[in-house]
């Protein structure tokens, strides 16, 4: 099954297409699988870690918010993926290398979104950065210190998704724009739900994006097609581009930056911040699994892959348990 899924792959993806036979391996050589191809197992790995199911209660861009239809870390991933497939299939592209990296190109995200990675890149000593700690999770912490041990072509996409990133594949700079693509679109929708923002209030500029989500993304994404098919990269028509960078911004100024989506960001770095230091000084608090990583890499380092593991919830567990009184904590019911 698998050789009949590379001879397709031969056949029918476009030349700038990466093909899952020519791929550059994995850091730890292994046998390859009878049904699948290695980007369809870099998938599978990747869906079946615990740092992809943990995406579900780690914030996007609400903290905490009331209501079931807000998006987590976890619906922006699978958003990203969607885009991305889309992306890849009409230009030919190998949708499945796209979608192992579009799932794994947050798995490094903080608790509390980019509050807290702004939290742990203030405290480390060599900063923190959310698609850098994407590819130490698949590298290193999963599988109890081992890694998934997953393509180059995944890593360096997942490594590589952020707008400032240069991917080494076209399927990697499709995920860098669909995650833009999805966050900008699917925000508008939370946005309004709580209140921040009405359809009016978007820049006349975006117009010819389309009037809401569906259209936009249907409009980002054929203008890729349009402007990409058949070349060596992937991007938008510079009209929709100019666009999407106005609503982009628009984005950063009136919600992403506003007191009410970051009403609870004070404590937020409060409690990392003092279970940062905390984990500094008692290092037999940490979990068994990260106290083995202390002898390969620095206390300051494994700290903060313990904090940055954490979902939403279990950081606030964690402060509670450590510095809350037991008979002063309220019951939740």
């Amino acid at each position: 099954m698998r050789e009949n899924t590379e001879r397709k792959e031969e056949m029918f993806l476009s030349p700038y297409a990466t093909r899952s036979s020519q791929t550059r391996g994995r850091e730890r050589a292994e046998e390859k699988c009878p049904m699948r191809t290695d980007f369809q197992r870099d998938r599978d790995r990747i869906i079946y870690s615990k740092a992809f199911r943990r995406l579900k209660n780690k914030t996007q861009v609400f903290f905490s918010p009331e209501g079931d239809h807000y998006r987590t870390r976890l619906t922006h991933t699978l958003d990203v993926s969607q885009v991305a497939r889309s992306i890849a299939r009409g230009l030919d592209l190998n949708e499945d290398l796209a979608e192992a990296i579009a799932l794994g190109h947050d798995l490094g995200h903080t608790p509390f979104g980019h509050s807290g990675e702004a939290v742990l890149n203030r405290l480390a000593p060599l900063g923190f950065e959310h698609n850098k700690q994407s590819l130490r999770v698949v590298e290193v912490l999963e599988n109890n210190g081992s890694g998934l041990n997953l393509t180059f072509e995944v890593r360096d996409g997942i490594l590589n998704h952020k707008k400032t990133g240069n991917p080494a594949t076209l399927e990697g700079q499709a995920v860098s724009i669909a995650d833009r693509i999805a966050y900008i679109n699917h925000d508008i929708e939370d946005a309004k739900s709580a209140g921040l923002l009405k359809d009016e209030d978007l820049p006349a500029e975006t117009a010819l994006l389309g009037s809401n989500s569906r259209e936009r993304i249907n409009t980002m994404i054929t203008s890729i097609w349009r402007n990409s098919a058949g070349k060596g990269f992937v991007a938008m028509e510079d009209d929709v581009l100019h666009a999407t960078e106005v609503l982009r911004n628009f984005m950063f100024k009136n919600v992403y930056l506003t007191p009410e989506a970051k009403g609870e960001e004070e404590r937020a770095d409060m409690m990392l911040t003092t279970m940062y230091g905390y984990f500094l000084k008692k290092v037999d608090a940490l979990p068994d699994i990260y106290k083995k990583l202390l002898d390969r890499f620095s206390l300051e380092t494994v700290v903060c892959d313990y904090i940055s593991s954490m979902t939403d919830r279990y950081a606030v567990y964690v402060f509670e348990s450590l510095f809350i009184p037991k008979n002063f904590l309220i019951s939740r019911e």
